[in-house]
């Protein structure tokens, strides 16, 4: 029986398991009412004396968000070269130096690395293909020696033979591909200089080779990036991923780097649909399982776009706004110059459009780690109240409204935020787009 046809099956519930709701943890209130956490939780969530966690407040529970204190990833760009001259690439929009990282400057972030308790996954990706750096699958050998998760994205273009082994004999825990179209014209359209039927040799090679087992490692991921002229192949390519047993799918929306590409964008109305936002005085409409088919789909259609504020099988549709899922999630990015930022979109300076206006993105640097060890960076005043800031998230909503000029650049914005960068203008944080 393969992934797919257990994962489906029916599953039989044990006698002993039946009356036992399966759970994470159990905290209990102690005698001083105090709440005592599991010794796990506290581990897995970097709850050390003196932290600082959030809580959110539902109908049913309290939320407890992971202390900005606790890093659990690190990006790693090893360059910003790259074969390809895709559409979708922050390189249209920018004038930066092209480059790659140095032995030195990855052996920093190695040594920063093993002194943090613990040590955070890694996964190397940026602007640039990170393959075609001669020393990433070095770097990924590395990086698994300090018994941590590694994972990689590619375009897939130089996956050969080769250097899938050399993935594979590595240790590398999740290879992501980005795959944009289904059929090889779809896909040129986007990715200029690639063609579809090699890429998908190379992937289904990859996978062949990977050692037997019903949970084959490296895992697979596919990344998509949807707009108007791809749209139609995501489901094909969900059944090409599923063909070659890919675990994960990651779909984000376009975010246009030049003018022309504003047309393409799937997100024009969503972006002021009270459907996906949090509006509590606004009338709500709460939809439980149903199946999507023939019967249901022009009805449901209408719902979603009813001007109600959803909740759809007990997720309200408007927690992915105003929260920024690079802190949430405890991350930060190091570029290959080795300069520390607090996520993807803040690692170089670049242009996008929003609203019909060009915003530039000027690059947030927190410190170099030829010059601070990445514990100095990570615990930086400055940089941890920025990250507070971001849990509050009291920015002006430029992705909503953008009627002004000061949301032409992450510098300030109309509701006295002068401390850089402000955030209001992120369409991660809106839960528009999204990184694997």
């Amino acid at each position: 029986m393969d992934l797919y046809t257990e994962m489906t099956a029916p599953k039989i519930i044990r006698p002993e398991s039946a009356t036992t709701k399966p759970t994470t943890a159990w905290a209990e209130v102690d005698q001083d009412g105090r709440l005592i956490l599991p010794p796990d939780v506290v581990a897995n969530y970097g709850l050390q004396p003196g932290a600082k966690v959030r809580l959110d407040e539902g109908e049913n529970f309290v939320r407890m968000h992971r202390p900005v204190t606790h890093l659990t990833k690190v990006y790693i760009e090893p360059t910003v070269a790259c074969n390809l001259d895709c559409i979708t690439c922050f390189r249209n929009g920018w004038e930066q130096p092209m480059g790659r990282m140095t032995e030195e400057t990855f052996a920093g972030i190695m040594d920063g690395l093993k002194k943090l308790d613990p040590i955070p996954s890694v996964y190397f990706g940026g602007i640039g293909e990170p393959l075609f750096h001669p020393k990433t699958i070095d770097w990924i050998a590395e990086a698994k020696s300090l018994g941590v998760k590694v994972e990689l994205i590619t375009n897939g273009t130089i996956l050969t033979e080769k250097i899938s082994q050399r993935l594979i004999d590595a240790g590398l825990d999740v290879l992501w591909i980005s795959i944009d179209g289904a059929e090889p014209e779809t896909y040129a359209d986007v990715r200029m200089g690639a063609e579809l039927p090699n890429i998908l040799k190379n992937l289904k090679r990859f996978a062949r080779m990977r050692p037997p087992h019903h949970y084959p490692k490296p895992e697979i991921g596919i990344a998509f990036v949807a707009m108007k002229r791809n749209i139609a192949d995501l489901p094909k390519v969900i059944k090409l991923g599923k063909s070659v047993k890919a675990k994960y799918f990651s779909v984000s929306n376009l975010q246009p780097a030049t003018a022309d590409m504003q047309d393409d964008r799937l997100y024009t109305q969503t972006m002021h649909n009270i459907a996906y936002m949090q509006a509590p005085n606004l009338p709500r409409l709460s939809l439980p399982k149903m199946d999507f088919n023939e019967s249901t789909r022009e009805a449901l259609f209408e719902t979603f776009n009813s001007q109600l504020n959803i909740s759809f099988a007990g997720n309200n549709w408007g927690g992915a706004n105003d929260v920024c899922n690079f802190v949430e999630s405890g991350t930060m990015t190091i570029a290959w110059t080795g300069d520390v930022s607090p996520c993807w979109p803040l690692m170089h300076t670049h242009t996008s459009y929003l609203h019909g206006k060009a915003r530039v993105a000027k690059k947030h640097v927190i410190g170099n780690v030829a010059e601070r060890s990445l514990s100095d960076l990570w615990l930086d005043t400055d940089y941890v109240a920025y990250r507070e800031r971001l849990h509050n998230f009291a920015f002006a909503p430029c992705t909503f409204c953008g009627g002004c000029d000061l949301s032409e650049t992450n510098e300030e914005d109309c509701i006295g935020n002068t401390t850089f960068p402000v955030c209001g203008g992120c369409l991660w944080a809106q839960g528009i787009i999204q990184c694997p």
